[in-house]
């Protein structure tokens, strides 16, 4: 059931002991003195309790929503225990991936960390680079590097700690890197991948590629080993390899996949007990929602520090806008729909700004500002939005996140007319050469045109999932 890689990291890891320290180029010898710094004793005590030590590989797992980096250690046994985490300071943006250069977005997708992203000398304390962009994010064409996790607690794109906390996690990486592990994996996600959280972001424009996080993070919990993560046909695949030998193609169509079968079996099992859980959620009445911050957010111990991160007037919470997945009228048009936006009371200045703020979205809605000369309102500010997504079952709806894609509706028909009256034949005169007419020839009037033929609605198969679905609406 172990991995390969999981595999060959161990056996690096008996063998290779802790190498010569990444060396400043500062001539008084502070930043190198700074970067060889040691893992503080009480993160010691916490790797002994878990079973681990501090040479043993590492793995990273950063949540921007909750603004936390997760750190984890291998056990001998190749499975990974967690250790401890640590509270982000400041990330910028909003959820959802990174996509072009000067976009702010802190990345989300699988991170590969070696030697020689670590920099000893950075101007931000200390720093490493994440990896960004991966072959994921060069197959769909996402622009941009130089992504770092730094101190200094200033983001524009980056994941922000303070000085003491990237100095410790910096040792972290330092010595497993020094041990033996060839690189760090750091998974980056928009939010913790809980049924609950999937189920209130349902028809987010990210959604589609949140899915494919989530499925990395269930091969990490069910088997609690570093995923081996490859592309092709521009997704993600998770302990998967090539069955005939073909390299996997970031942008080119996925050969025939083998996979470990009780891995996939027990991958499987969580992704369709999650799937059930959405869709209760989802008809007992937890509302799709979409968070639109002015420019990312940080981790509530630090509230209050304004002094020491960057961009402290754009630390209001999060505006949340919340989606009403509705169904297709009889005539088979979207349905308009009312949302609500909620703006905390007090957070005036993010909801006077979320027009400017708000990413393009995929499911049409529409935000409207709030007067920045009222108080904070008490009662969601009404707005309207189109369910031109959600109604036909795209992606964005929730049969569209259970894979439960509905055809469209058949167009509209034509209204009925009133029967016209019967064609009367039509006199002519028939003019003879010599100038001369006849009267009471006739030519039969043209038939009108057969109208079109009307589409006929296709069938929709229901699975068991829309059942479970159905079955919840009807019991509510």
């Amino acid at each position: 059931m172990f991995s390969r890689r999981s595999l060959q990291i161990l056996a690096r890891f008996g063998v290779v002991a802790a190498a010569v320290g990444l060396a400043a180029c500062d001539d008084d010898g502070s930043l190198a003195h700074r970067s060889l710094a040691p893992i503080p004793s009480e993160t010691l005590a916490l790797m002994e309790q878990a079973g681990t030590t501090k040479e043993a590989p590492t793995l990273i797992r950063a949540f921007k929503k909750e603004a936390e980096l997760e750190v984890w250690k291998m056990r001998p046994d190749g499975r990974y225990v967690h250790v401890k985490t640590f509270p982000m300071c400041r990330w910028s943006g909003q959820l959802g991936p990174k996509t072009r250069e000067g976009d702010r977005q802190v990345p989300e997708g699988f991170y590969s960390i070696n030697p020689g992203q670590l920099n000893p000398n950075s101007s931000y304390y200390l720093a490493f680079n994440v990896g960004y962009p991966n072959a994921y994010d060069r197959a769909l064409g996402h622009t941009g590097g130089t992504i770092m996790v730094h101190g200094v607690c200033s983001s524009m794109g980056c994941f922000s700690m303070t000085d003491r906390q990237i100095g410790e996690i910096y040792a972290i990486v330092r010595i497993s890197l020094n041990s033996g592990q060839n690189e760090v994996q750091m998974q980056s996600y928009p939010f913790h991948m809980t049924a609950e959280n999937l189920a209130r972001h349902r028809l987010d424009p990210n959604i589609a590629f949140w899915r494919q996080l989530k499925e990395g993070a269930d091969h990490f919990e069910v088997t609690k080993q570093e995923p081996t993560v490859g592309v092709c046909s521009k997704h993600y695949v998770f302990n998967a390899e090539s069955a005939n030998g073909q390299r996997l193609d970031p942008a080119g169509a996925c050969p025939p996949l083998k996979r470990d079968p009780q891995i996939a079996a027990l991958v499987a099992e969580k992704q369709a007990k999650d799937d059930a859980k959405i869709a209760e959620l989802a008809a007992s009445g937890v509302k799709a929602i979409r968070l639109v911050y002015q420019d990312g957010g940080q981790h509530p111990a630090f509230a209050g520090r304004v002094a020491e991160v960057s961009r402290p007037e754009a630390l209001a919470p999060p505006t949340e806008i919340v989606l009403e997945d509705r169904g297709t009228g009889a005539k088979g048009k979207a349905a308009t729909r009312l949302a609500n936006v909620k703006t905390p009371a007090d957070a005036t200045t993010a909801s006077a700004s979320v027009g400017a703020a708000q990413p393009k979205s995929g499911v049409g809605e529409t935000a409207v500002a709030a007067n920045d000369k009222a108080a904070a309102p008490q009662e969601p500010i009404r707005v309207s939005a189109l369910a031109s997504e959600s109604a036909s079952g795209g992606k964005g709806s929730i049969t569209g996140w259970l894979g439960l894609h509905r055809e469209p509706p058949p167009p509209p028909a034509a209204a009925a007319e009133e029967p016209a009256a019967p064609p009367q034949p039509a006199k002519t005169v028939d003019k003879t050469p010599t100038g001369k007419t006849t009267k009471g020839k006739t030519t039969a009037a043209k038939a009108p045109p057969t109208p079109p033929a009307r589409d006929v609605p296709k069938k929709v198969t229901i699975g068991p999932l829309e059942k479970a679905l159905r079955a919840a609406e009807a019991q509510k």
